[in-house]
């Protein structure tokens, strides 16, 4: 059973994903608290995903990701929107969130989407993720200094690399390149390593910046991630 803890100011958001999520097998929605809350409540419950809205009045979702990742064992968080230009985008990517979500992601994909996440993967709207690549730096920002960084990898670090922002796992990229799970395990932690960078959504937003994804690798367009 996958334990979620949904996180947000609103009655309504909070009662309608904990009814989709609850009528979905496999998904228990544990508990749901509004921001003041929300930090207590998760260390109470252990949940695997937490669902966490960014904009809340009296405690902001960043300063709860940012509790949450001094945890010894964090749950896996994904970032909740109604804005699909949402500022704060890629400070809660950089800050540790394996994703972003609106909040009227289609029902039906939603508990997909948790399964996703609990699994270990990284998900991201497509909306949220055209507003990643609009924002991305341009060529001569001190950020280029992390795509020049994709050039320590080895051929075969970078095929990995292109199949973590395709929306792999790591049993799926195994599968695609004929390698076992733990090989690929180990050449995603040499990745993460040789990028500086603190987890795959990071990494697959440096392969689409590096061009690795040809013209059409939009980053996150309603595909998933598998994680470290």
């Amino acid at each position: 059973m996958i334990r979620v803890v949904v996180v947000d100011d609103e009655a309504l958001v909070r009662s309608g994903f904990q009814m989709i999520l609850n009528a979905s097998d496999g998904i228990q929605v544990v508990a749901t608290a509004e921001g003041a809350q929300a930090a207590d409540v998760i260390r109470r419950e252990h949940p695997d995903v937490v669902l966490l809205d960014i904009r809340m009045p009296d405690v902001d979702g960043l300063t709860v990701l940012g509790e949450l990742q001094t945890l010894s064992e964090p749950p896996t968080v994904a970032m909740l929107t109604t804005f699909d230009t949402d500022e704060y985008i890629l400070t809660a990517l950089r800050s540790g969130a394996a994703g972003f979500l609106l909040k009227d992601t289609e029902p039906e994909q939603l508990a997909q989407l948790v399964r996703t996440l609990a699994a270990g993967g990284v998900v991201m709207s497509p909306k949220a993720s055209r507003a990643l690549l609009r924002g991305r730096p341009e060529a001569g920002t001190p950020q280029d200094a992390g795509v020049a960084r994709v050039n320590l990898l080895s051929d075969r670090e970078r095929d990995v690399l292109v199949l973590i922002a395709e929306g792999l796992s790591n049993a799926d990229i195994g599968t695609r390149i004929h390698l076992s799970a733990g090989t690929v395990k180990d050449h995603v932690s040499s990745i993460l390593t040789k990028l500086r960078v603190a987890g795959r959504v990071q990494a697959a937003l440096l392969a689409e910046r590096a061009g690795l994804l040809g013209d059409h690798g939009e980053v996150g367009a309603g595909t998933t991630r598998g994680n470290r």
